[in-house]
């Protein structure tokens, strides 16, 4: 499996992409280089929102162009409908629910077949969720530290409105799926659908 291995915070600074969207709070210690960019073409604007997308969900090409392509498909907003499915993977509803302090985190962790959904095990990150699934940690990882850390530190994390958490229980259920208002991802995914659509 092809696994990124760019520093987090090298390639948010690349990106412009604020660390906190990763789960990162770390400031950078450099000072902020003057740059003279000239200016970016209309394909370069694409690829780089594409980039961002890309790098926030932890997807490589082939599996973002599938999600494209039944985006295209799906009545509604293909660009709307692309964040929807990247936001509705297990691996991103770990993140939103705290249970999980960074992206990478979360993907690991469903990975190590931590979490249950519907009561039942599932160890693949990019299952998607659906409206009224329930999505609770596993009873051998209630005890894990990492889990115990992850919910101390995003106490201060707002859970999204299409989602609720229920931290006594260590469980979280899918409202509804995402509308493109309720993801606050600084992500123009018009340009991505121009970029796919020549």
């Amino acid at each position: 499996m092809a696994v990124d291995r760019t520093p987090v915070l090298k390639r948010c600074r690349a990106l412009g992409i604020d660390p906190v969207v990763m789960g990162y709070s770390k400031e950078s210690k450099r000072e902020p280089q003057k740059r003279r960019r000239r200016s970016e073409s209309e394909y370069g604007m694409q690829l780089r929102e594409k980039q961002k997308a890309k790098f926030i969900y932890g997807v490589l090409e082939k599996q973002f162009r599938g999600y494209y392509d039944k985006a295209r498909r799906m009545p509604g907003i293909t660009g709307e409908n692309l964040m929807a499915i990247l936001e509705t993977r297990l691996d991103s509803v770990v993140f939103r629910l705290g249970f999980a302090q960074t992206r990478k985190q979360a993907r690991q962790n469903v990975t190590h077949g931590h979490f249950l959904v519907n009561g039942r095990r599932v160890d693949v990150p990019s299952y998607r969720v659906k409206p009224g699934d329930v999505i609770a940690v596993a009873p051998k990882a209630k005890e894990m530290l990492v889990i115990k850390s992850a919910l101390v530190s995003s106490e201060s994390r707002a859970v999204p409105s299409w989602l609720e958490v229920d931290i006594e229980k260590l469980q979280g259920s899918v409202l509804n799926v995402p509308t493109r208002d309720q993801i606050d991802l600084d992500i123009q995914e018009q340009l991505i659908v121009e970029l796919y659509s020549k």
